[in-house]
């Protein structure tokens, strides 16, 4: 099974090509002086497929990252994603934001992102499985669950953790490839659920909140 995974909610573009579980191709994109690295997400796919002498219709299944995260990458990631299936019959697989950061580690983990306006979005992963699902709640509240747990966040939840003497790993700080956490993520579902689940009307943004007119 050929499976395309994008991801433009997060810091930067992560892509990946692989053959079930055999990573082909695993590009990340980041921001250039003048464009936010999900302009390059249409192009990117093109060349990857390009390269490996494979036409759109030769992919079965796409991962995305449905959220949460930027505004602008989620709309972005879910429409090509959902234009794609569509167009093609691909099952499209939709996967939290936080549930990606989570496998960074295999310990019992706090995963939690800046919300904006004094909140936090948070999930609790170990090994793969999902403890506690994403939601938001108030960076009080958060404070009070980060307590003894191994955290991983963002820049401006890294920064509000270590101000109250709470450690965190920041996501930000380093390369990690979330492009492989993806296409693993989504092998993973596509094995172990029933397909059905997977058509691409049924996959929606996760925002959680909802946007702020403005955008983010």
């Amino acid at each position: 099974m050929k499976i395309l995974t994008f991801d433009t909610a997060l810091n930067k573009t992560y892509i990946s090509l692989s053959e079930d579980d055999r990573i082909i191709e695993n590009p990340i994109i980041e921001n250039t002086d003048d464009k936010y690295h999900s302009a390059f997400l249409i192009k990117e796919i093109s060349e990857i497929l390009k390269r490996n002498s494979l036409k759109m219709q030769a992919i079965d299944a796409i991962g995305i990252n449905i959220g949460p995260g930027s505004f602008t990458g989620i709309r972005a990631c879910t429409t090509v994603g959902r234009v794609i299936a569509q167009q093609t019959n691909a099952l499209l697989v939709g996967v939290p934001s936080l549930e990606i950061l989570s496998g960074i580690s295999d310990k019992k983990t706090l995963v939690t992102l800046d919300a904006r306006k004094n909140s936090a979005y948070a999930a609790i992963y170990q090994n793969g499985v999902e403890i506690e699902a994403p939601h938001i709640l108030k960076v009080s509240e958060l404070l009070q669950k980060a307590k003894g747990m191994f955290v991983i966040s963002d820049f401006a939840m890294h920064k509000i953790l270590c101000e109250n003497n709470i450690d965190s790993l920041n996501y930000e700080e380093e390369n990690y490839p979330l492009n492989k956490y993806l296409a693993k993520i989504t092998h993973k579902k596509l094995k172990q659920s029933d397909k059905t689940e997977f058509y691409w009307a049924k996959i929606k943004p996760l925002y959680i909140q909802p946007p702020s007119i403005f955008g983010r």
